[in-house]
């Protein structure tokens, strides 16, 4: 077979970057080992909002009475509740499959390994093989969850994502190795719905990439629910028996066990690069990681990586974005904008949920910035008070001699929608001037974004 384009990979990066080459006119084949959609869509971003859905759901009937209502009886299906994630699941799953096959994208069900700069052999999954010639190859295996050589699943009682939204019943005692997006979305979800929450994490603080105002309020956030926090701590090995996990920590100059019914390994993920024959190509690979350009080429001219594969950091808007730019390089279309990574936001759903973009305090001064801050608090906004969700606040750092908007943290109800409005102005390369002249609507949470912005040149007005 000879297309224009071999796409490896069926998750957020790999379909979209298909349908986006077919759009242009190139005949594309998309390999897929698994699943369409990828752990995005099947064990990812998707299935765990449906869970941390029914576990908010949950927390806002444990305050039914503030809002009015009498609730007498109230108990947990944690099997329904996973039954409605897959149910989500497989419902997107055949979306994405009609959206190929609407653009008239070739699918092959099998495994990929590379031949050269422009040839692979497909393994079907069905059986036999298929050999592919390409104009272009784009690479987006994705990633999957490290483990360490003394802190290994189980899938029993030491979980990695993937057991742990699919459980039966809730632990009651859960120990959370690591505390980024991943750590804190399950420790929010399982905490809300009755397990003992310990996360144990080996940065000083948790939320290790967030702005440090961030990490401190959602580290007292978390605390104040009955999560348990050990920053600074290392988890030196994880045994399972018929008792559940044993956990050796040492945290400073103390080492001691303690034992959970489960645990979540959640310390990051490491590119699918094994299996593809890359070395024999001579594609780099650095850290785990397929080394690329800003338009995603690889040190192999007609080889492109996009997603996960191609390193940090690991998001599946991310991913969609390097597709396109890498598709419509390969294309010709002109004036293809590289991605800027610093334009990423970044979000966590946990409870409260957590956004951001661009530079954090921390970062802007080392840079060498004069700054101005703004701090607006969820306490004061009407919308937020009207809908019971007081804990949080917006954040804006601009610098100080362009205005230029140099970073937003958010944290609160809801903030994982609000962070695009920040995306679009560091986009336009709006200034406080501009920011502080749109008009917001009122009552919403939004208008917190315009008094941050004000706040950080002393024209905040509601607090």
């Amino acid at each position: 077979m000879k297309v224009n384009l071999v796409v490896v990979g069926g998750g957020p990066g790999g379909y979209v970057a298909a349908i986006r080459a077919a759009q242009l006119g190139l005949e594309t084949v998309l390999v897929e080992a698994e699943h369409l959609g990828g752990i995005c869509l099947n064990w990812g971003c998707i299935p765990t909002k449906s869970l941390l859905r029914s576990s908010e759901i949950y927390h806002h009937l444990t305050h039914a009475k503030e809002f009015g209502f009498e609730v007498e009886v109230m108990s947990v299906d944690m099997g329904a509740i996973v039954d409605r994630s897959r149910k989500i699941v497989r419902g997107l799953k055949a979306g994405i499959g009609h959206l190929l096959k609407k653009n008239k994208v070739t699918v092959l069900e099998g495994r990929a390994v590379l031949m050269s700069s422009n040839k692979l052999r497909v393994a079907l999954t069905a059986g036999g093989e298929e050999t592919i010639s390409a104009d272009n190859i784009i690479l987006a295996t994705g990633a999957r969850a490290i483990e360490l050589p003394h802190l290994k699943a189980d899938g029993k009682h030491i979980w990695t994502y993937k057991q742990a939204m699919t459980a039966r019943e809730i632990p009651k005692s859960l120990l959370v190795v690591g505390s980024g997006a991943i750590g804190a979305e399950f420790a929010s979800f399982y905490n809300d719905l009755g397990a003992e929450v310990t996360i144990v994490e080996s940065a000083d603080n948790i939320l290790p990439a967030e702005d440090h105002e961030i990490r401190e309020y959602a580290h007292k956030t978390f605390t104040n629910q009955g999560i348990k926090i050990q920053t600074s701590a290392e988890v030196r090995s994880l045994v399972s028996d018929e008792d559940g996990v044993h956990a050796v920590i040492r945290q400073k100059d103390k080492e001691y066990t303690e034992t959970f019914d489960r645990t979540i390994l959640a310390i990051g993920v490491t590119g699918n690069v094994e299996g593809l024959e890359l070395e024999t190509v001579g594609v780099k690979v650095n850290k785990g990681h397929i080394v690329i350009n800003p338009w995603g080429q690889t040190s192999v001219d007609g080889i492109w990586a996009i997603g996960d594969v191609a390193g940090a950091p690991c998001l599946a808007h991310k991913a969609s974005h390097e597709g396109v730019i890498a598709v419509e390089k390969i294309a010709g279309v002109a004036g293809v904008v590289p991605l800027s990574k610093d334009d990423i936001p970044g979000c966590t759903y946990s409870r409260p949920q957590i956004a951001s973009i661009g530079m954090t305090e921390e970062a802007a001064l080392k840079a060498g910035y004069r700054i101005r801050k703004g701090n607006f608090p969820f306490g004061a906004n009407g919308k937020a008070i009207a809908l019971g969700e007081t804990n949080g606040f917006i954040k804006t750092i601009f610098d100080e001699r362009t205005g230029e908007l140099l970073g937003a943290h958010l944290i609160g109800a809801d903030v994982t929608e609000l962070i695009q409005g920040y995306v679009i102005a560091r986009k336009l390369e709006a200034t406080e001037a501009e920011l502080m002249h749109i008009v917001f609507p009122h009552p919403t949470l939004s208008e917190m974004m315009h008094e941050s912005v004000l706040d950080a040149y002393d024209r905040v007005i509601h607090s």
